[in-house]
């Protein structure tokens, strides 16, 4: 039978990092966009290329209209769905919270927590067995900040990951007798295009001497741990939140 997955923000770094890894380990991957169609195509042609079905699908996770046309093309294009990566995300200019605009922390907010929620909901509408489905697995995108508060830097955007730990928490229990398992990946310094979108795009550099093992990560790796986190092997693993962080 063949897996579904649907991979958020799967256009570049670690969305695209664990839509290649699991196409490579048998999935077939709608691979979710918001702005760069083009990347993401290029993500779902490799995809195509490890011999998987491949989808690439336009949304903003904060509009619920977008987001419920998503999952309704992903249902007739692919089939019953298995598997969500909440990996779509954003940051923003380095600021102390007394200059901060409430409309930056609505689109935080929007993108990081709403949108989030309003995915793993229409997933668990699919998975779960008490609805008719199969089961599933949804692995959410934390960040170390949710740990390490980020002050002077996005103090909001922590907010946001502490936001998605509690959320993975309680949906696992709330979710667990029915046939779907919830995660979190809490990744740490990593080198992906992130950085420059939040103006500092030396960051990962800049920082590395900081961790305890002198170096940035790689999407690959924090994919690894995602992919892991959806496969069976993590048949008995529901409720985590799992740091790659090299330390940090």
């Amino acid at each position: 039978m063949n897996r579904v997955l649907l991979v958020t923000g799967g256009g570049r770094g670690i969305g695209a990092a664990c839509a290649l890894l699991a196409a490579r380990q048998g999935w077939d991957v709608a691979v979710n966009y918001a702005h760069d169609a083009a990347a993401a195509e290029n993500v779902a042609e490799q995809v195509r290329g490890a011999g998987r079905r491949s989808l690439v699908v336009q949304a903003d996770v904060a509009n619920e209209t977008e987001v419920l046309a998503m999952f309704a093309g992903v249902d007739r294009e692919l089939g019953p769905l298995q598997g969500l990566v909440n990996n779509a995300g954003v940051v923003d200019l380095p600021q102390r919270i007394d200059q901060m605009s409430l409309a930056r922390w609505q689109r935080m907010f929007g993108i990081n927590v709403f949108g989030s929620l309003l995915c793993a909901r229409e997933a668990v509408k699919r998975m779960s067995t008490a609805r008719g489905g199969a089961g599933g697995s949804i692995v959410n995108l934390s960040s170390a900040a949710a740990r390490l508060g980020s002050p002077g830097q996005y103090v909001d955007y922590a907010a946001a990951k502490a936001a998605i730990d509690t959320f993975t928490l309680g949906l696992a229990r709330e979710v667990a007798a029915e046939g779907v398992r919830v995660n979190a990946v809490r990744p740490g310094i990593i080198e992906t295009e992130i950085h420059a979108s939040g103006g500092l795009p030396d960051r990962a550099a800049q920082l590395a001497p900081q961790v305890p093992m002198q170096r940035a990560g790689s999407a690959d790796e924090v994919a690894q741990a995602v992919v892991w986190l959806l496969s069976d092997a993590a048949s008995y693993t529901t409720g985590a939140v799992l740091d790659v962080t090299g330390g940090r």
